[in-house]
């Protein structure tokens, strides 16, 4: 593995399973300083384990990611801690699925709440450590379901949002070098998309299977099929990318 982000500092939000936790592992993998940040430290400390286990160097946090004043905090500490903030992974993220007719206003704001405006606090905060350097990297997750899913208007609405935050924030933030873009993986199996599974009747493995057939790759995403593209656009090997959104889906339209 290589070493292009040796002396850097990542933040991965959501990142104790799934796709935060196999990118928090890769960005350690090449060399990074991880802050593992979920809602409580605890339910960090099993990615933070894995990584050290493998020789990497990551410290686990607790925030609730939609608190303005606790980002701020954790991310002084983190600065703190590691000596630096220069790349952030906004991979926080929920579900609370169901046909828009009958969707509580409570599920609708839940989903905005989780994907979309953590993405602003954890910005905004990072953004602030990013233009004094002159240098960053911000990385936020979307989705395939951007483009419209059944069943989700919430998620859809919110990772739609992110896309446009991400255009926007790369234009602003262009002339302090930090570059902002956005990832949006179609299926990836994870606990996420087991419990739609679920929801709908199904099995993961009978989902997945589904899904598969339906993707030109004819298999489904793994989280680290997206966890190597956002070390990508994390990495100086993208420092002419920047208000791209990149959909990483095995070819499925």
């Amino acid at each position: 593995m290589s070493s292009r982000f040796t002396g850097r500092v990542a933040v991965v939000t959501g990142a104790a399973q799934g796709i935060g936790a196999a990118t928090a592992q890769r960005l350690a993998d090449e060399g990074a300083a991880v802050a593992v940040v979920d809602l409580t430290a605890e339910r960090a400390q099993a990615t933070v384990d894995a990584i050290e286990a493998t020789g990497g160097t990551a410290r686990a946090y607790g925030c609730d990611v939609t608190d303005q004043d606790a980002v701020e905090t954790t991310f002084a500490q983190i600065n703190d801690d590691l000596g630096g903030l220069h790349i952030l992974v906004n991979n926080a993220g929920i579900t609370r699925d169901g046909m828009f007719f009958k969707m509580p206003r409570s599920d609708w704001d839940a989903v905005i709440n989780v994907n979309l405006n953590s993405v602003y606090t954890c910005s905004q905060a990072a953004q602030k450590y990013m233009s004094r350097q002159r240098y960053g990297k911000i990385v936020s997750l979307s989705s395939r379901s951007a483009l419209g899913n059944r069943g989700q208007a919430n998620y859809a609405a919110a990772k739609a949002g992110i896309q446009g935050f991400t255009a926007t924030l790369a234009i602003e933030l262009g002339r302090f070098d930090i570059n902002v873009n956005a990832v949006a993986p179609g299926y990836i199996a994870t606990a996420m998309t087991a419990a739609t599974a679920e929801r709908v009747g199904s099995t993961a493995d009978e989902h997945q299977k589904l899904a598969a057939e339906r993707t030109p790759l004819g298999r489904v995403g793994r989280p680290e099929d997206i966890a190597s593209v956002v070390a990508f656009l994390a990495s100086d090997d993208a420092s002419y990318v920047s208000g791209q959104t990149l959909y990483v889906n095995g070819g499925a339209r």
